[in-house]
């Protein structure tokens, strides 16, 4: 009997130390996928496009070459325009694995999604210690910034309010490009009597359409009233909100009938080959222009505040920080400090086709759509995309996003703001 309980005893104690060197190896291999001592920095985003992953590749081979000992990994996740990817971060994230940096939007996508829920370290001390804090912006690190802490650094700064136009059917028509929605409108009937697609729309995706609105939001209200829609001090059932929608409504009777079947490359492409004339886009689009479909700017294709916005700027902002949880914080911080240096930003944003976040980045390495947004964006009034998430939390950006889309089809604004109201 004595026996046979030894052996038992000895037994456990052999099960017992099994299990233990499965859980550490568990927890090893879950260390190195999330960016741990013995693993690599696993940067996570959804640049996998031409131009996007260019530029993400520039950033990473300067940071090997200042710290080549330490060891990254590109965990881009490709599709979706980033639905993808966020929906592989919020997996990784609520099971507390988050990757080593990851790509967010400034504003209310960072702020109330990922600050909020407690899963961000302050990077005040990086600020601090970079000089950062008259580098970029004051309203840029606003939009990172929640109760006095900041918790990312911009690598970029994207206009969302760009009319992008073809210069040869423009010239061929004796055509300028419109400045207000009047102008658009006159435009618009001139192209469609000569059997070309004034506005190309891809919104397979529906944010597409949303960008859309957005840029038409603030043509119609405003950078004041426009950000008031967004604080609840405007109500989306004012009556400068449906002259809005009126003016949206009328844009969309220009669009190209497939548009529901194509994506924002599919609408760019209408534009290059000139089966449309004007699209609205980011200018990620000038990104694809120029680096996969090798267009040269203001000879095949010209760009413009979209109608009502000339001395406004919709930013979209690409940002980095500090996951909480991760085991190797300090080699994370120098990956934010090469983004946010002007090298970084100057490696990174000519082949991205946004432009830096910094204000003392080298506009010599940027071409003239560069030079000019870059000065743009020094005195520009400000205003958060809510196609991208800055202007609102995710909730409200996907129940708006479900509405356009509605909207886009039934073309019924009462129905629309009961939606979203």
């Amino acid at each position: 009997m004595k026996m046979k309980k030894g052996f038992f005893l000895a037994l456990l104690l052999l099960f017992s130390l099994v299990i233990s060197a499965c859980g550490n190896a568990s927890t090893s291999g879950e260390k190195a996928e999330g960016g741990g001592k013995e693993g690599k920095l696993d940067i996570f985003s959804w640049w996998t496009g031409a131009g996007e992953e260019d530029g993400l590749k520039a950033l990473i081979k300067l940071f090997e070459e200042k710290h080549p000992d330490v060891p990254l990994e590109n965990a881009a996740v490709a599709g979706g325009a980033g639905t993808n990817a966020k929906a592989v971060l919020a997996s990784r994230m609520q099971g507390n694995d988050p990757p080593a940096t990851f790509q967010v939007h400034g504003g209310a996508e960072l702020n109330e999604g990922w600050v909020k829920a407690g899963k961000m370290e302050s990077l005040n001390d990086l600020y601090e210690k970079e000089g950062w804090m008259d580098k970029f912006p004051e309203s840029l690190i606003d939009l990172v910034s929640k109760d006095g802490e900041i918790y990312s650094v911009p690598v970029n700064i994207h206009r969302g309010n760009v009319l992008w136009y073809n210069k040869k059917v423009f010239e061929d028509n004796g055509l300028e490009p419109p400045a207000t929605f009047e102008e658009f409108f006159k435009v618009a009937d001139a192209l469609k009597a000569k059997g070309i697609t004034p506005l190309a729309l891809g919104d397979k995706e529906p944010w597409a359409a949303t960008h859309l609105l957005e840029a038409v939001l603030l043509g119609t209200l405003g950078t004041e009233d426009y950000g008031a829609l967004f604080n609840g001090e405007l109500k989306w059932d004012d009556a400068k909100v449906k002259t809005a929608l009126d003016n949206y409504k009328k844009m969309l009777d220009y669009v190209n009938e497939d548009h529901s079947s194509r994506n924002w490359q599919d609408a760019s492409q209408l534009v290059a080959n000139g089966e449309a004339a004007m699209n609205v886009m980011g200018d990620w689009a000038k990104g694809y222009f120029v680096n996969d479909l090798k267009l040269k700017v203001n000879e095949d294709f010209g760009y413009t505040a979209t109608p009502g916005t000339d001395g406004k700027f919709i930013v979209i902002t690409d940002t980095f920080g500090l996951p909480k949880g991760v085991d190797n914080p300090e080699n994370v911080k120098k990956f934010l400090s090469v983004l946010g240096s002007v090298e970084g930003q100057d490696a990174f944003n000519p082949l991205k086709g946004s432009i830096p976040a910094r204000t003392d980045a080298d506009v010599s390495k940027y071409d003239q759509y560069g030079k000019d947004t870059i000065e743009d964006f020094k005195s520009a009034e400000l205003s958060p995309s809510l196609a991208h998430g800055s202007a609102a939390e995710e909730g409200f950006v996907t129940k708006v996003n479900q509405a356009v889309n509605i909207f886009v089809t039934q073309k019924d604004a009462d129905q629309f703001i009961n939606a979203v109201k």
